[in-house]
């Protein structure tokens, strides 16, 4: 193939422009400068010039680490969850229970590491948890069983300096519409569990963080993925329409849901970015506190960008500082 001199031009303005959009707004308070397209995030990625976090950090040794407690067993797998909190903790401290992602058949307890140890070394109380993948078991099973997750957590607080009138759920992906799920259905009185949990504590929160989660599984691109298909067990028809509308968490917002921070990108090409818009406009229309950060230019896990990363823990300490402290 020959290599023009304005193929090299070009290669060179694509190549400042990255670099100009990697090293612009440093300032973690501001929304960090995306990139045009995909091919510019491409090529920012492969020079090396979109830096990104250490996704699993070591723990360090000063923080206390309670892993792979089991919270619930099924049928199918024991579920297990791991918390992190400073060991010179004099009172209760607000509790982050993480959800993470992988179009509900993937992932691992440890893929929010780099929050989980932040969060902790801020004098959070955090803590991250596994739930059946839709291969295990179909919907509600997930629900459920972050639902339980979060009730163990609140009736062993006294254990592990939790302060349950102070609980945020952060999710990622799918773990952003479990999360919906279990804030707005999952702690609503239409909310019926086919399974049991341990104790009698609540699955109520105070705080939701929302990354880039789907919000309406019924529009046309959710029925025909294959994931959402998966991860319902059925594809859609007139006769699964109910099921669908069970798993979209836009059908369960009131007035008394959780304030939301929600975190999406314009370049995210496997959950739309219309799904964080109609989130947004739901919620006021409910009157629910949301904090919507719509951010130009970023594709899906756009989190695992250091910039991206730096102004979302930025934003999500102001809203914990507000609705948890």
């Amino acid at each position: 193939m020959r290599i023009t001199i304005a193929t090299i031009l070009g290669l060179l303005v694509l190549f400042w422009m990255t670099f100009i959009a990697d090293c612009s707004s440093a300032d973690a308070s501001r929304p960090p400068k995306g990139y045009l397209n995909e091919t510019m995030l491409k090529i920012a990625y492969a020079t090396g010039s979109l830096k990104l976090i250490e996704a699993e950090p070591e723990i360090p040794a000063h923080l206390s680490r309670h892993e792979n407690i089991t919270y619930k067993t099924t049928p199918e797998k024991d579920l297990q969850l791991d918390i992190y909190h400073k060991p010179d903790l004099q009172s209760p401290a607000p509790l982050l229970v993480f959800i993470h992602g992988g179009s509900w058949k993937k992932g691992n307890k440890n893929d929010y590491r780099r929050y989980l140890v932040d969060f902790a070394e801020k004098g959070f109380v955090t803590a991250t948890v596994a739930y059946r993948f839709a291969q295990d078991a179909p919907f509600p099973a997930a629900l459920e069983d972050v639902v339980c997750a979060v009730k163990w957590l609140k009736g062993n607080a006294q254990d592990y300096f939790i302060d349950t009138s102070r609980v945020a759920v952060v999710g990622g992906s799918a773990g952003g519409h479990l999360g919906m799920l279990l804030a707005y259905h999952g702690q609503d009185t239409t909310f019926k569990s086919t399974s049991s949990c341990e104790g009698t504590a609540t699955s109520d929160i105070q705080a939701l963080v929302n990354f880039y989660g789907p919000i309406d599984l019924t529009t046309s691109y959710s029925v025909s993925h294959p994931a959402v298909v998966g991860f319902l067990g059925q594809a859609y028809d007139e006769s699964s329409k109910s099921l669908y509308e069970a798993a979209s968490p836009v059908n369960f917002i009131t007035p008394d849901d959780p304030p939301t921070l929600t975190f999406h990108g314009t370049l995210d090409d496997l959950v739309p970015i219309g799904q964080a818009d109609t989130l947004d406009l739901t919620l006021k229309a409910a009157g629910v506190p949301s904090d919507y950060h719509r951010l130009k230019g970023w594709p899906h896990t756009m989190d695992l960008g250091l910039r991206v990363n730096n102004y979302c823990q930025y934003q999500m300490d102001a809203f914990f500082e507000q609705h948890l402290k």
